[in-house]
């Protein structure tokens, strides 16, 4: 495993991380969670991310549970605030009450007194910026959290933050966590550029596409029984924009360059992301101790091999800087 540094910060995170947005809590037993975690640190992976809202808080429980035993000194631990907890009209969002309120939650969800990385899931467009990032500082100052990022933020949204940050003398955001892979490719025309100016890495989700760039999916054929396609309570809803023929059919023509290459499907399409420097880390989830193996021995592509996926995929990426974002108003 190789390692990368966060944005500017001394903070060096696995180029590889484990995430449990589908799995932990909802898809996948305790036991077999454990298995998934256990075979991610085997791998050296020692960034494991997580947020508040998955499976309803369960998720956060599961992978508390699994690292206890683990010296906590030797991973990063990264959870995040916005999407509704409760009932409640203060249970969402990033107002100050429910930043505060959410982050004793999640560290007691996941048995630690502090976490490395706390992200603002989405923006949120009815709490004043300068009371988000305040929380987000009194959290840092008090230890609970040790760095601050964002999720799926616009390049105007983060440029904003940097701005109040510097000018208020809070420390600035490290990271943005997006959907970046070969065919959802929206952040490279406004978000990096300015990223990379600024000192931000990003965390990438759904780097092989929610299962899509394995190739398991077949062009004119039904997805498999128990794949995420079929689950409607487990992504199923996100995955559909990705199965239409001409997008199936264009990853069909991967394989060869993978075969060529003696890498699976899955690490042609992780090894594809970290071929960009802005990249800190690629987020990998996993239902079997098998698909972390494979995933986690993911290495950035050269740039022939990245030009050749690209090439390939050519008409059917997703560019468009305008998709994506955060919802107008509090869900």
């Amino acid at each position: 495993m190789d390692y990368r540094r966060l944005g500017r910060s001394g903070l060096q995170v696995s180029e590889i991380s484990y995430g449990n947005w589908l799995t932990h809590g909802s898809q996948v037993e305790a036991e077999q969670a454990v298995a998934c975690v256990q075979a991610a640190l085997e791998e050296g992976i020692t960034t494991f991310d997580t947020a508040d809202v998955y499976a309803g808080t369960k998720a956060e429980s599961v992978l508390g549970d699994a690292l206890k035993g683990v010296k906590r000194e030797s991973y990063e631990l990264f959870t995040k605030v916005y999407w509704p907890t409760g009932p409640g009209r203060n249970e969402r969002g990033l107002s100050r009450k429910h930043i505060i309120e959410a982050c004793h939650g999640s560290l007691k969800r996941l048995g630690t007194d502090h976490v490395d990385l706390y992200q603002a899931h989405r923006f949120d467009y009815e709490t004043p910026l300068e009371e988000t990032l305040r929380a987000f500082e009194d959290l840092v100052r008090a230890g609970k959290v040790m760095y601050v990022g964002v999720s799926e933020w616009r390049a105007s949204e983060i440029a904003e933050a940097l701005r109040i940050a510097d000018e208020m003398g809070f420390d600035r955001i490290v990271s943005n966590q997006p959907q970046y892979s070969a065919l959802w490719r929206v952040i490279e025309a406004d978000v990096i550029p300015l990223c990379e100016r600024e000192g931000v890495s990003q965390i990438v989700w759904s780097p092989i596409a929610q299962g899509v760039l394995t190739g398991k999916y077949l062009p004119g054929t039904p997805p498999p029984e128990g794949s995420r396609a079929t689950d409607e309570a487990g992504g199923a809803n996100m995955i559909k924009g990705f199965m239409r023929d001409e997008v199936l059919t264009a990853v069909q023509q991967l394989r060869p360059l993978a075969e060529q290459a003696g890498l699976s499907m899955a690490q042609l399409a992780v090894g594809w992301v970290l071929a960009n420097p802005n990249v800190a880390s690629a987020i990998i989830g996993a239902s079997r101790p098998e698909q972390v193996r494979d995933n986690a021995a993911a290495k950035a592509l050269p740039a022939d091999l990245k030009q050749a996926v690209d090439d390939l995929l050519a008409g059917v990426t997703e560019t468009d800087p305008a998709k994506g974002g955060s919802p107008a108003s509090r869900p």
